[in-house]
């Protein structure tokens, strides 16, 4: 797992196709990682599970990280990992710092290439991206991306693969 950095990665060059699935506010549903599972099987692709971490403008984006935030950002990150794994689906998760979750994901998308970005979309009682953030991710995103929202039947359902705190 690593906490990003501002250099451009060049370590993925020539290698499988990576899947981006970036989310934040403390939690994954599960219904989009079994997606990004899927995907990733299909596509011989490397899962990216990207903890989107937001930092207030009171804190420098480069200050320590909040205890709190890494307590809901590493449980998820492992446990995606772990599904990964028993996926048989290589896995290469990260946290990245932004002032927004879009902030955030520009920052990654500025020093890494993704072949593939799966969003999730809001749906009743679930977490996801604004349709604004997904308009912007659709407008900047380089590669193919993917908007998933659980169905109504799906979004009754209580998530089931990641903790939430």
């Amino acid at each position: 797992m690593r906490l990003r950095w501002r250099k451009r990665d060049e370590t993925h060059k020539d290698e499988q196709p990576r899947l981006l699935v970036p989310f934040s506010n403390g939690s994954l549903d599960s219904s989009v990682l079994d997606a990004a599972l899927r995907i990733a099987q299909a596509q011989d692709a490397v899962l990216v599970p990207a903890y989107l971490l937001v930092v207030p403008l009171e804190f420098a984006l480069d200050a320590p990280v909040q205890h709190e935030e890494l307590d809901r950002a590493l449980p998820i990150l492992e446990a995606v990992e772990l599904a990964a794994r028993r996926a048989g689906v290589p896995a290469d998760a990260r946290i990245e710092r932004g002032r927004s979750p879009v902030d955030a994901l520009r920052r990654l998308w500025e020093v890494e290439e993704f072949e593939r970005v799966l969003i999730p979309a809001p749906a009743p009682g679930r977490a996801g991206f604004s349709t604004k953030d997904i308009a912007w991710m659709l407008e900047h995103g380089l590669g193919e991306i993917i908007v998933l929202r659980p169905t109504p039947d799906e979004a009754l359902r209580k998530p089931r693969a990641t903790p939430t705190p």
